[in-house]
Parts: structure tokens; C-alpha cells; sequence
């Protein structure tokens, strides 16, 4: 692959590619065409952002707002963010029989988060298949459910539109409340969570399921990845279930207790999998179950998946190192396997500048300008850098200034906080070492 710009480096070339995209779909959705009312520009950045980012955060209701060629360049900003610029590229270039050169690999391990450069095309060729094979089926069964109820045309149109923004861990629906009609649907809740779930548990780790079949001949990420999985989601059933049972703005305003149980596993699996999709009132939640998904919405999901957060395995990694450091051991080795170091500090870096460094900034900064409770401008950010779009209802309310720090923090949980410090750094071999010396801590 012949890259222009080659005095870039792949993390400043994949930050150009998503600004440029962006820009471009801020203008499409400005057109008098994509919209049923004037919007304005800071809002269709908003937008463009939050669609390109697969977050899902809207400051205009989408149905509403914009019309059905709008719509469609949300979708298809959607299914760009989600899959990955350089995914739809690398399938024009086998298309065109063009050879991808190491410029091009490299970009896709930092677009990928991969450790090395050998196998990302074969990669991103499995990854492409694999996602339009899903969003198809899974429009097939959505389809099931919504035809009969919206018509053929209007049916297919829906059910395409939620695989997509379901898979790509998204969050936009054409609903204005979300998925809050369909608490207790059996089939949409589980073909939507079983959506964002497969999308946000990690593209390698679906290559390595398929290739590989059997778990113990899995790698250690794709097992770490697959007990995390199901243990986050397990526990936040049980306890979103626990403390939202009585609460009548909730589960407690639930009819049977099937549809408090389909309502709990759908809102315990929808912010790790930062999938922003809701079937209860986010903003009637109880304090002690908004704190515990803004954990939730922190970690995030999985590694070259369509989520966002810190990851759930940069998350795993830094409680075995505490737990590794109060046993008095120095390194952390898992099933017979040693933790590279390089892999603890990188995982201490993301969540330092995630968590200490930029959602700390939005978070000051809204504070002073939205007039608003801090847990809800806490709930805000932390959804934005997680691209989870969920909201408690301060999104519509933002100011100019509000809408700004939050589509930054939207753009930044996206790329990762690395990937913008990369950026900006320039990497240089230490050629000098120098002595040791200790510094009191703690």
C-alpha cells in the first residue's frame, strides 16, 4: 500500500484519516438533505464525531432530526469508526490485486492495537468477512421482529440500521428512548447485546476462536478475554439486579420478573461493551448504580474490538500487578506464562492519562461551565471516553463549550490516549544508562 504523507507516523496518519472523515461527514450532515430542521455546525460535528467514534452520545434526537439520507451517513460513519478506516482500505487494495507495503501493515497494527505487523492483513481480510456475515444475520433475526410490526421497506431499513450501530458498539437507534420499548423482548435483547458482545470482545480474539477452536489452545489474551467477558457481565447482572429491584422508575416499575432479568443482563452488558444501547431510564438510576457503570463504562471492552475504555485486559493487568506486588513477587505470570513489563507500564499508562489526565480536564472543565450535578457530568465524560453514549440525560444540555471538551474526549477514547501521545512523540533509543536511585512511595 503506497501511502501519501509519509513523513508521518502511523499514529499521526490514522488520527489525519479519522479527522478527515469526520470533517466530511460534519459537512454531509450540515446539508439542508440530511437534515428536517436547520442544525448547527457544532452539533453536526457533535454528531459526526459521536457516529465516527461509535460512541452515540446525540445532541439532536436522531430519528427526528435527520432525515433518512442523514441517517445514512450516520450508519455508514458507523460502520467506518467501527470496522476501521484502514479495514475498508486494505479490501480495496486485495480488490485491486495492489501489494500492502510496511507503511501500510504498520498503520493497521496501530489502527488494530496489534503487538507486530506479521498476519494484520489476513487479519482485517477475516475481520471484514466475519463483521458483514454478522450485521447480515443479524438483520435477518431483527428483521423477524420488526417487519410485521413496521412493513417491509421500513423493517429491513431498521433492523439493518441497529446491527450495524449494535455490532460496531455504536449506540445510535432510531428510537428517541433507545431500546426502552423492548425491555422484555427476548429477541431483541438478545440478538442487539449478543451484537456489541461479539464486536467488543476483540477481532483477534474471534480470529483466534475460529482458527483454533478449543480453549486451552487459545492464547493468553483471548482466555483472559473470555473469562473477563463473562465474569464483568455476570456480576453486573447480579448486582444492577440487587440494587435497581425495588427502584419503581426501573426493575421496580417492571411488570414480571422476566423483564427485570432481561432488563438487568441488557444494561449489566451494554457499558463494558460500551454499546450505548439502553432499555431503562438511565437518568432514574440509583447513585450507587451509576458509580458502579462508570467503572463499568471505564474498563471497557476488548482489544481491537469496536468498544472503547481502557480494556478490559489493560484493566485485568493492573489488579494482578497490585495483587503481584502485596504478595511480594516481581512479576505477574498467568497459567504458566510471565507478563512482559513492557505490558504493565503500557496498561499503567493508559489508564493514567485516560483516567488522571483527560477525563480529570473534561470533567474541571464542565463543572465550571454546565450547571449541572457533578456525578452527571462525571457520567458524561467517562461515556464519552468510553464510547458508550450512554447519558443521564445532560448531553441535549450542553453549551458550545461543553459540546466541545466532549466530542474531543469522544475522539480521544476512540484513538486512545496513546495513540495521541504517539502522535505527538517521537521515539529515541536510550544509549546512555544511568545509576539507580531510590524514591520514597506511598
Amino acid at each position: 500500500m503506497k501511502l501519501k504523507y509519509m513523513n508521518l507516523n502511523p499514529s499521526q496518519l490514522l488520527i489525519s484519516v479519522f479527522v478527515t472523515c469526520i470533517m466530511i461527514g460534519t459537512l454531509l450532515l450540515k446539508l439542508p438533505i440530511a437534515t428536517t430542521e436547520t442544525i448547527t455546525w457544532i452539533d453536526s460535528l457533535f454528531t459526526a464525531t459521536s457516529a465516527m467514534t461509535v460512541t452515540g452520545l446525540i445532541v439532536v434526537d436522531t430519528p427526528s432530526a435527520f432525515t433518512l439520507f442523514g441517517e445514512i451517513i450516520i450508519v455508514i460513519l458507523i460502520q467506518l469508526g467501527g470496522l476501521g478506516i484502514m479495514t475498508f482500505a486494505v479490501m480495496i487494495y486485495i480488490m485491486l490485486g495492489r501489494r500492502i507495503g510496511i507503511k501500510g501493515r504498520l498503520v493497521i497494527q496501530q489502527a488494530l492495537n496489534q503487538t507486530s505487523i506479521g498476519g494484520v492483513v489476513k487479519l482485517v481480510r477475516n475481520l471484514f468477512i466475519f463483521s458483514l456475515t454478522i450485521e447480515t444475520i443479524a438483520m435477518i433475526f431483527l428483521a423477524i421482529r420488526w417487519v410485521p410490526v413496521l412493513g417491509w421497506g421500513k423493517g429491513i431499513y431498521f433492523s439493518l440500521f441497529h446491527a450495524i450501530s449494535a455490532f460496531n458498539n455504536a449506540g445510535f437507534a432510531l428510537w428517541s428512548d433507545s431500546l426502552m420499548g423492548y425491555v422484555g423482548d427476548p429477541l431483541i435483547n438478545i440478538i442487539i447485546s449478543l451484537l456489541f458482545i461479539i464486536g467488543g470482545i476483540g477481532f483477534t480474539v474471534l480470529s483466534d476462536l475460529w482458527y483454533k477452536k478449543k480453549f486451552r489452545k487459545l492464547s493468553l489474551h483471548s482466555r483472559l478475554m473470555l473469562v473477563g467477558t463473562f465474569v464483568l457481565n455476570m456480576v453486573a447482572m447480579f448486582i444492577i439486579f440487587i440494587l435497581e429491584y425495588n427502584n419503581p422508575s426501573t426493575l421496580g416499575g417492571l411488570a414480571s420478573f422476566t423483564d427485570k432479568v432481561w432488563a438487568s443482563y441488557f444494561q449489566a452488558t451494554s457499558p463494558p461493551r460500551t454499546a450505548g444501547f439502553n432499555t431503562l431510564d438511565i437518568g432514574s438510576l440509583e447513585e450507587p448504580t451509576v458509580f458502579f457503570m462508570l467503572l463499568l463504562m471505564f474498563i471497557g471492552a476488548g482489544s481491537a474490538s469496536t468498544g472503547g475504555g481502557i480494556k478490559l485486559t489493560t484493566f485485568i493487568i493492573i489488579i494482578l500487578s497490585v495483587l503481584t506486588f502485596l504478595r511480594g513477587k516481581k512479576e505477574i505470570t498467568i497459567s504458566e506464562k510471565t507478563i512482559n513489563q513492557t505490558y504493565i507500564l503500557r496498561s499503567l499508562a493508559i489508564a493514567t492519562m485516560g483516567g488522571l489526565f483527560f477525563v480529570f480536564i473534561a470533567v474541571f472543565i464542565l463543572t465550571i461551565v454546565e450547571d449541572e450535578p457533578v456525578i452527571m457530568v462525571l457520567f458524561e465524560v467517562i461515556s464519552a471516553f468510553g464510547t458508550v453514549g450512554l447519558s443521564m440525560g445532560l448531553t441535549g444540555s450542553l453549551t458550545v463549550l461543553g459540546k466541545i471538551v466532549i466530542t474531543c474526549i469522544m475522539f480521544i477514547g476512540k484513538l486512545g490516549p496513546l495513540t495521541l501521545a504517539f502522535s505527538l512523540a517521537r521515539s529515541k533509543e536510550e544509549r546512555i544508562k544511568y545509576p539507580y536511585e531510590e524514591v520514597l512511595t506511598g
